[in-house]
Parts: C-alpha cells; sequence; structure tokens
C-alpha cells in the first residue's frame, strides 16, 4: 500500500512538472502582455467588510476578531454612496488604464454574487448589489480593463489549510479538507472568468502563508488558461515566477528591490513587470492612517517604474460608504493633470537603452529616447550611448535645442535650463 502511495505520489508530481513546463501562452495571451506592458499605470481597490472598522484590511488577524463575531460585520454593510461610474471616470481622468479589485480577500468575504457560499455581498448583506459586476461593466464601457485580485488563504473557511497566520488565529487542524477548498476556489474563479466579460488579471495573493505547501498551481493555472487564454495571471508570492504566470509582482517596491525583506530570491523575469504600492501606508481603508505620500513621489514613482520597465499599481482603500477618501481623489486629480501632458513620454514605452542612474530613468518608443530628470539641477549631464546614435535632442517642455557633445563612447547633454520640478524630461531623436 505504502509503495503504490508514493508511486501515485511520483507520478502526480511528475505531471504537474510536465503540466507547468508544457505552458505555452496563446497569441492572444502574448498581446495582452504587450498591452499590459503599454498601460503602465493600474488602480489597486482593497474593499470589503473590513473597510466598516476603518483600520486596514488585516484588522480581523491583528486583532484576534472572532470569525463569528466578525462574519456580523456583513449584516450591516450597505455602501449607498458606491458609484462604479464615478469612480472609473477618477481613474481615466488620473490616467490609468486597467483597475484590479479584491474579489475575496483573507477574510474570505466574496465581494461578488458567488454561488459556491452565502458569505457574500449579495446574500449575506443588505445592499444586494455585485459589486464587482457593476464595477466590470462600468471598466468596459469606460475604456479600462478590469482584473481581479483573489486570496489563496482564507481566515474564514474551516476547510483551509491554515498556515503562518494560524500561529496567531488558532486553527481545528481537524477541519481541514484541502480538496474541498481547492474545488471551492476553482469554481469561484470559474464564476469571475464567465459572469463578468473580458478579464485583465487574475492577480493571486496569500500563497506566502505557506509556501512549502502544494497549492496545485499548475492546475488551477491551467484551469484559468483554460477559461480565458488571455487573461493575465500574477501571483504576489515574493519568490520567482513559476511557469504558468504571465506577469510579475513587486509589493511595495520597484522591480529588483527588496525594501521589506521580500524580494529575496525574486530576481527580475523576462515578463511584464508590476509594481504595487500603497497611496498611505495602508492597502484597507484606514481612518488613521493620513501619512499620504505627495503628488510628486507618486508621480516619480510612476516614472521611475516605467523606466523600470515595469507598471504602477497603484492602491486605494474605499470607505464602508463607497466614497473613496477625498486625500485619495486629490492626488488622482494632481496625477491627471501630469499624465493628460506628459504621457507620451511612458504610455506605450519600454525601459530605456540607458539603465535607471542617481539622476532618473529612461523611457523609449521607437526611436524616441525620453531622458525623466527626477533628481538633481546640473544642467549637464553625460549619457553612456554612442554619440553617432544622437540625430537631435530637445526638451520636451517647450521643444527648446540642448546641446549635444557627441564622443565616440559617450552624449554629452547640456540643457538650456537648470531641471526642476518633478520630472524634466528631454526628447532625444535616434537615427
Amino acid at each position: 500500500m505504502k509503495h503504490k502511495l508514493l508511486l501515485a505520489i511520483a507520478l502526480m508530481c511528475s505531471m504537474a512538472t510536465f503540466a507547468q513546463k508544457d505552458y505555452k501562452p496563446t497569441e492572444g495571451n502574448l498581446k495582452a502582455r504587450q498591452e499590459f506592458q503599454d498601460a503602465k499605470f493600474g488602480i489597486f481597490i482593497h474593499w470589503g467588510i473590513y473597510s466598516m472598522l476603518a483600520d486596514g484590511e488585516w484588522i480581523q488577524l491583528n486583532r484576534n476578531i472572532n470569525r463569528t463575531e466578525y462574519e456580523e460585520l456583513a449584516k450591516g454593510f450597505y455602501p449607498a454612496q458606491f458609484n462604479a461610474k464615478e469612480w472609473v471616470e477618477a481613474f481615466k481622468d488620473a490616467g490609468a488604464k486597467y483597475v484590479t479589485i479584491t474579489s475575496r480577500h483573507h477574510d474570505g468575504f466574496s465581494m461578488f454574487d458567488t454561488k459556491q457560499t452565502n458569505y457574500d455581498i449579495v446574500d449575506a448583506t443588505p445592499f444586494k448589489r455585485d459589486i464587482l459586476k457593476e464595477l466590470a461593466d462600468a471598466c468596459h464601457q469606460g475604456g479600462l480593463k478590469i482584473g481581479f485580485y483573489y486570496s489563496h488563504m482564507d481566515w474564514y473557511r474551516p476547510d483551509y489549510r491554515m498556515g503562518n497566520t494560524g500561529k496567531k488565529y488558532p486553527h481545528d487542524e481537524s477541519t481541514t479538507n484541502w480538496p474541498a477548498y481547492f474545488k471551492f476556489m476553482n469554481n469561484q474563479l470559474t464564476e469571475l472568468l464567465t459572469n463578468y466579460g473580458d478579464i485583465h488579471t487574475i492577480w493571486f495573493d496569500g500563497m506566502w502563508d505557506n509556501h512549502d505547501f502544494d497549492w496545485q498551481l499548475d492546475e488551477q493555472y491551467a484551469h484559468i488558461h483554460k477559461l480565458q487564454p488571455s487573461c493575465l495571471i500574477g501571483n504576489n508570492h515574493h519568490r520567482a515566477v513559476i511557469p504558468g504566470e504571465d506577469i510579475q509582482i513587486f509589493e511595495q517596491d520597484l522591480p529588483g528591490g527588496n525594501s521589506h525583506g521580500w524580494g529575496v530570491g525574486q530576481d527580475i523575469a523576462s515578463l511584464p513587470l508590476e509594481s504595487c504600492v500603497t497611496m498611505n501606508n495602508s492597502w484597507g481603508y484606514n481612518i488613521h492612517d493620513r501619512n499620504y505620500k505627495s503628488v510628486d513621489d507618486l508621480i516619480r514613482y510612476l516614472v521611475k517604474a516605467a523606466g523600470m520597465n515595469g507598471n504602477l499599481l497603484l492602491n486605494i482603500g474605499p470607505r464602508a460608504d463607497g466614497t473613496l477618501p477625498i486625500d485619495a481623489l486629490n492626488r488622482l486629480k494632481e496625477m491627471g493633470k501630469w499624465t493628460k501632458k506628459y504621457g507620451e513620454t511612458i504610455y506605450g514605452t519600454r525601459g530605456g537603452m540607458i539603465s535607471p542612474r542617481e539622476w532618473g530613468v529612461t523611457t523609449q518608443k521607437g526611436n524616441k529616447l525620453y531622458i525623466h530628470i527626477l533628481k538633481g539641477n546640473d544642467k549637464a549631464l553625460a549619457l553612456p550611448i554612442e554619440g553617432k546614435m544622437v540625430k537631435s535632442a530637445v526638451m520636451f517642455d517647450g521643444k527648446q535645442p540642448v546641446t549635444v557633445t557627441r564622443t565616440k563612447d559617450n552624449v554629452m547633454l547640456t540643457l538650456p535650463v537648470e531641471p526642476s520640478g518633478v520630472d524634466t524630461i528631454v526628447e532625444i531623436t535616434l537615427k
């Protein structure tokens, strides 16, 4: 019996390995990847019943709230001010090209009309409206792409195999039923990929709760790609990308960064890249957190991400009533002024031929190389490119000529004005 069991396990492992290595993205998926890279700027939405307590999305675990008591929050969740079209207009005005929203976070509450549980926005709340459906429809109508965040971990369901978070939130292991939980997740993913139109991304999170466990990602990824081959899969697991994934995610860091210790072993892959970043210090709405990044810092983050060949997914935590915090809206509005004027220097570009420097980054599109000076006020700038490659150089603002001094291995730019403001841009036309 033991020999047969080991043989069966070995066979399953070999099949999983084959399935992962055998993944070949479709033409539609490759096109979606390119469109993703062109977009550069997306909005992340962390919203759930935790917003009622206004202390972030981890409050159930952080405050050790009893599951039964936490579940009662749903009975009072009524976001009467939620207006999907107004959200979409605000995101579009900011220059964002796509939206990713939490369909189910770690607390296990589903923000859509699922048939797999009654613990959802339609069945458990007096609101009785499918928020994801309304937002997906508004995005499709408004020209934004829509993606869904989906948590691999769950503090609510007794069949979930609790990992590291279970050390703080005791879990009865006798109720664990991985096959049932895996089926539940895949059934929900089926709903998300069949009832809400074209889905831009499935954005996984929480696998880090138990890294050593076999999450059967090969089967899950294959299921997603079968339902919507062009849907991009990303997983915020803080490790090297796994076959079957279409984008690579960096949390609270630019590509390759490791400011939180999450980037160990997470080398930059050849896939499209995305940095997800909070606007203040919280993902879910936190009434105490007024530590918002400045508009200038957010714009520089967007430009740096583009210069490192990545996207910025900028987070907002809506209030329980369905409104977006005024501090967040004000920043989106100001970012929109910048993207309307300078958007062509990031949209559709890739990281420039000059790697990021102390003074800033470069982006490139066709024969246009954009020099983004984000730091310093020196009018002279040495670029490590062959002089014969440069046809002309002008300031992006006003198109004033920039003096170009060519050498064999370098180009020296002398600007007509000192760099100032959030981003001084030089436009170089290459031969």
